[in-house]
């Protein structure tokens, strides 16, 4: 059967070849088409079509306000106004060992902040921030609306899974984008991240919007692109705003693995200096501290979040989240508490000499491997596994030296991860040019 829709006695055809044509569509034009869609009475085959248009003309700056608007009220909307003025959410366009949720969420909270934050589990190379918290044991991601909103006014802070009903049309376009290969278009990766923030009703939204071999954004250019695009979707919608473009040539930190990173974000909220990692939930917080009234400059911001360290309140913040969330928050003061995996194998460095580059997806997938990620969505994962790294890049290193440390379920899944890992690793006689950690903010 053939299906016919119209709007103001446009067909649904029309539309496609008016995007196909490289037209601009209308507000009212895109609302009935992600409305469509969502409800069923748009099949899959006419919005491939249409995405895949859109793929190859793009969109205006107008059109992806107007797409990401329709894609956030196609669900339910939060409502986080009870929590008053100082509303923050964060997003992290996905990396090898990024934890800075487990930092950046406490620090906040200690400062004044109400994070509200819904996020998901790891797929690929990247981690889940969901996956990372239930290293605690007892920790529960699914709670009522009320009960989402309690934690977040009482604690500060709360992280929990994604609800179904939230831009249910983002889910629904983006299951079939990932099949129809349009998933890589900047006005469609805008509406996927934004629709789903606004939908969460922070009034301050802070991007961390990575680049490099192990972001989705493997180019600086790629990155601002879309940092500049996502800020202004957010401003028109009444929001404070601001995105930072940050380094994923290697993995963030020295862990990678669920377990390992919720350790080592302890460790920063502890006091313990992980250069990347701290700098980066600095930048962060402060841009949240500023743009949503908590701090009057930068610099004040980052002399706030530093007491929340050094007088322990953020750690404090950390442990009173997970206790509220079902989780034993003696694990956050006792981290042998946490998930361990049974096999520990060093790797040892081949050569002197410096490296000079990592492959971080490749990083990624290493621990992907050993078990502690998902190639699909059904997959099981350890917990315990994954690696800690011990040089990155411009370390000097010694032939024998110790470059990593695997975390396995058994030896030959070490061994294994032991021969992808040193394929990760580039070795030169000399140090290399980097440039900066922290590429630039746009706000």
């Amino acid at each position: 059967m053939i299906y016919i829709h119209e709007v103001m006695n446009v067909h649904i055809v029309d539309l496609i070849e008016k995007k196909k044509r490289g037209g601009e569509l209308t507000e009212e034009e895109i609302g009935y088409i992600v409305s469509g869609f969502t409800d069923g009475s748009i099949p899959d085959y006419q919005m491939s079509a249409l995405l895949m248009a859109i793929v190859f003309r793009g969109m205006t700056g107008p059109e992806t306000t107007a797409l990401t608007m329709a894609m956030a009220h196609s669900g339910d909307m939060v409502d986080l106004s009870a929590l008053g003025p100082h509303t923050a959410d964060k997003h992290s366009t996905g990396g090898v060992g990024d934890k800075t949720s487990l930092v950046l969420c406490p620090m906040v909270a200690a400062c004044g902040g109400k994070m509200a934050k819904m996020s998901g589990r790891g797929l690929g190379h990247t981690g889940g921030t969901i996956d990372k918290l239930e290293s605690f044991p007892g920790f529960s991601v699914s709670m009522s609306g009320e009960r989402f909103l309690e934690i977040a006014d009482t604690v500060g802070f709360v992280i929990a899974g994604q609800s179904a009903n939230l831009a249910p049309a983002d889910k629904k376009m983006y299951a079939l984008r990932d099949v129809t290969a349009t998933v890589n278009a900047i006005p469609l990766i805008v509406s996927s991240i934004m629709s789903k923030k606004l939908a969460s009703g922070a009034r301050t939204i802070v991007l961390d919007v990575k680049t490099g071999s192990g972001a989705f954004m493997e180019t600086e250019e790629q990155a601002f692109d879309l940092a500049r695009e996502m800020v202004s979707v957010g401003r028109n919608a009444g929001r404070n705003m601001a995105a930072v473009v940050t380094d994923m040539d290697q993995p963030l930190g020295f862990a990678v693995g669920n377990a390992l990173e919720v350790k080592e974000a302890i460790a920063v909220l502890r006091g313990e200096n992980v250069p990347d990692l701290k700098e980066l939930c600095m930048v962060l917080g402060s841009q949240i501290l500023v743009r949503s009234g908590l701090a009057p400059d930068e610099i004040e911001a980052r002399a706030r979040l530093t007491e929340s360290i050094e007088s322990g309140a953020a750690l404090k913040k950390l442990a009173e989240m997970v206790s509220a969330q079902g989780g034993d928050s003696a694990a956050v003061f006792d981290t042998s508490l946490l998930p361990a995996a049974p096999v520990q194998r060093s790797v040892k460095a081949p050569r002197d000499g410096f490296v000079t580059a990592m492959e971080a997806r490749d990083i990624g997938l290493v621990s992907m491997h050993l078990g502690g990620g998902r190639a699909s969505k059904e997959d099981e994962i350890d917990l315990g596994v994954g690696v800690v790294l011990r040089a990155k890049v411009n370390d000097p290193v010694r032939a024998g030296q110790e470059l990593a440390v695997i975390h396995a379920a058994d030896e030959a899944s070490a061994a294994a991860a032991e021969e992808e890992l040193l394929r990760c690793y580039t070795f030169g006689d000399g140090p290399v040019d980097r440039p900066p950690f922290i590429r630039g903010v746009v706000c």
